[in-house]
């Protein structure tokens, strides 16, 4: 049986009904910050991209406490993502079940006991990026004295420094600003980073995407087919047009990438890249391993996906296109890039996971008005602003 689908403002009157229920949690909560911040708890339980736009805060909490033990919980999709992220001293999986999709989530008494668990840990600080009233209850089952989150998603009451989400900044400001209110500071608000975000590729990996990578000649431009979503999904062909396009005046090989239930995608942009150098990894890598890959890249062209953000974590250049997202949320960081996006009175209009009925069975609008020659334009323009660094990078 499918899951229940609640409409929007039935959940959110439902949220604002719970937070008059728990009024009474802010009655008498601890006030006082520890002196000596001993263990922090960062949760950060939804998916690749999410995880990706707040390694910055990540590191902000290394920062702000580097002699503290810091711990990530994530969800399991992101386990190998996870291991990337240096200066963590515990990784926990949850896979919760408003955020699991095709995996198994783990059931209510599970995560309730895994909160409780959290206790004998005796954490100072949890922060949870996550803004929801459910994620912000296991929050509060770590019995930690200070439980920094946002009160937009509703939960605030769990909390013991909560402030509304800031709709309009980008995931990482909004997550770094967040660590900033765990720690009690009162800076102003951090922008947006200039260098990439840390993650530790490992060796092994690296190697092995030379390897791959060896007999085909440069420039690299990787093509990221699928959209994640209906509403996100630009043109098969269009992909397949930019891809020939650039490798005829390049001479660039084309890296396709995608996962396992992508292979059918790939597979009808490569059918069109007929005479084109083409290496196709659809479905063949691991998170390490696509890590990896993307940072032996010139460039990525993609939708507003995972793959896109994982492309900036590693500091490859990336050509992104958006739809229904807003980029000034979601756009990528961490390495040069260029988004094209095509401006209409309803865009961006944020609904990614329910568009509306106009919008459905077909590309979008939004998605539709971006031109392939748009898209070739941007590719070289940014091919050539940073060959000599990609160069340099390669031979560091």
């Amino acid at each position: 049986m499918p899951p229940l689908q609640i409409p929007r403002a039935h959940e959110r009157a439902l949220v604002r009904l719970a937070d008059t229920a728990l009024l009474p949690l802010r009655i008498g909560r601890p006030k006082a910050r520890p002196d000596h911040v001993r263990r922090v708890l960062l949760l950060r339980l939804e998916r690749i991209g999410d995880l990706l736009m707040v390694l910055d805060a990540i590191r902000d909490a290394r920062d702000i406490w580097p002699e503290a033990e810091i711990d990530l919980a994530v969800g399991a999709w992101n386990a190998d993502l996870a291991a990337m992220v240096p200066g963590i001293t515990t990784r926990y999986t949850v896979s919760v079940p408003w955020l699991a999709r095709e995996e198994t989530a783990e059931s209510w008494p599970a995560l309730i006991q895994q909160g409780r668990a959290w206790r004998d840990r005796h954490y100072d600080i949890v922060v949870n990026f996550e803004p929801d009233i459910r994620s912000n209850f296991l929050a509060w089952l770590s019995g930690a004295p200070v439980r920094a989150g946002y009160s937009s998603g509703g939960g605030g009451a769990f909390l013991t420094s909560a402030a509304p989400y800031a709709a309009s900044s980008h995931v990482s400001v909004n997550a770094r600003a967040l660590i900033t209110r765990a720690a009690g500071s009162r800076t102003r608000e951090p922008g947006l980073r200039a260098q990439p975000p840390g993650l530790v590729v490992p060796e092994s990996a690296r190697e092995r995407a030379r390897e791959r990578l060896a007999t085909v000649r440069r420039p690299l431009i990787g093509v990221h087919a699928n959209g994640g979503r209906e509403s996100k999904q630009w043109h098969l062909d269009r992909f397949a047009s930019v891809a020939r396009a650039l490798a005829a005046e390049t001479g660039a090989s084309i890296v396709l990438t995608g996962s396992p239930a992508d292979r059918p995608m790939v597979q009808q942009v490569e059918a069109q890249l007929e005479g084109t150098p083409v290496v196709n990894v659809a479905g063949a890598l691991g998170l390490a391993d696509l890590a990896a890959l993307l940072a032996e890249l010139d460039v990525l062209v993609t939708g507003d996906t995972g793959p896109m953000h994982l492309a900036g974590a590693v500091g490859t250049p990336v050509v992104a296109l958006f739809g229904p997202a807003d980029p000034a949320r979601y756009g990528p960081v961490g390495s040069p890039s260029r988004v094209l996006r095509v401006s209409l009175p309803c865009s961006p209009c944020g609904l990614v996971r329910l568009p509306p009925a106009r919008c459905r069975g077909h590309v979008p609008d939004c998605m539709n008005g971006i031109a392939v020659e748009a898209v070739v334009d941007a590719t070289r323009a940014l091919l050539h602003d940073t060959s000599g660094a990609r160069a340099h990078a390669r031979h560091a």
